[in-house]
């Protein structure tokens, strides 16, 4: 799975100041991010505030990225949930051809125990031929994959092809990687925060949200990340710690939404219960922004 070697970016859904889908903005973000030079594009993670979107215009986002992507970068869509009987329905009456995998969450809320998950990924991998990154955020889901159970998938089922590793513990990522014996198995930070130092520790990159408002920089740490140009990759990693620890003061989309704003790609706008940067943030943000 070369195609998710390096930055990927969880791709937001810009709003009209009406709440409307602001499409322009998102032609306009698909765009900026592939031109900034990122590897791929995730669709309808949670950072497109997918939970708040119809299913219509979750047809409409995806047909606008793939129109204007336009084969030029790989793509991953995002389909997960608590119901694993749901999930399993949503993969066979969804066209999975554009896709090089698909992001799926662990169950949120319900809060499965590890045999829970396990049988959980193991449901779904059986019940599809698609290329499946399981997505660990204990932060959003109640719930943590352990390093013990990412293995065993991984080893079990070979189109379980990577981990979004988005635990607080580092030393959890390290473990995955350190556990794993399966060599085409790809470790992903899902954390912008630990991205350079998960890559520089075996992973193979990350799923980032400020990749997509600084992708030039971002990527270009990553790639010497993986070059293990370490130094020069510290020296990306440290000019972009303070803004990264920014986007996420008032939660997920709002503060990359802010920035995106101010580099005049799309509007600010997010949809309830989630609102807009408040002005101290948005400020800040675009103090910090002059810095690049």
């Amino acid at each position: 799975m070369k195609e998710l070697i390096g930055t990927g970016v969880a791709l937001v859904t810009p709003f009209n100041q009406d709440g409307s889908v602001d499409y322009n903005g998102l032609e306009n973000l698909v765009n900026y991010s592939i031109e900034g030079g990122v590897e791929y594009l995730v669709l309808l993670g949670t950072t497109a505030e997918s939970a708040t979107l119809t299913k219509e215009e979750k047809k409409e986002v995806v047909a606008t990225i793939k129109k204007v992507n336009n084969g030029r970068v790989p793509m991953v869509l995002g389909i997960g949930g608590n119901n694993t009987a749901e999930i399993i329905k949503e993969y066979a009456e969804t066209d999975l051809s554009d896709y090089v995998a698909i992001l799926t969450v662990s169950p949120y809320y319900n809060k499965p125990s590890q045999e829970g998950i396990y049988q959980h990924y193991k449901a779904i991998a059986e019940s599809t031929d698609a290329k499946i990154i399981l997505y660990n955020v204990p932060g959003r889901t109640g719930s943590n994959i352990a390093p013990e159970t990412t293995v065993r998938l991984a080893n079990e089922f070979k189109n379980i092809v990577a981990i979004k590793e988005a635990s607080p513990d580092f030393l959890q990522s390290t473990n995955i990687i350190r556990l794993n014996t399966r060599e085409d198995f790809i470790v992903l930070s899902g954390d912008d925060e630990y991205a350079l130092p998960m890559t520089l520790a075996g992973g193979k990159g990350v799923i980032s949200v400020m990749g997509q408002g600084l992708p030039e920089i971002f990527t270009d740490m990553i790639r010497k990340g993986l070059n293990k140009e370490v130094d020069a990759a510290y020296d990306s990693h440290y000019k972009l710690v303070e803004i990264t620890h920014a986007i996420f003061e008032e939660g997920n989309p709002v503060g990359i939404k802010a920035v995106l704003a101010k580099k005049g790609v799309c509007q600010p706008y997010v949809r309830l219960p989630l609102v807009q940067a408040t002005d101290n943030l948005t400020a800040k943000i675009a103090d910090l922004l002059n810095q690049f």
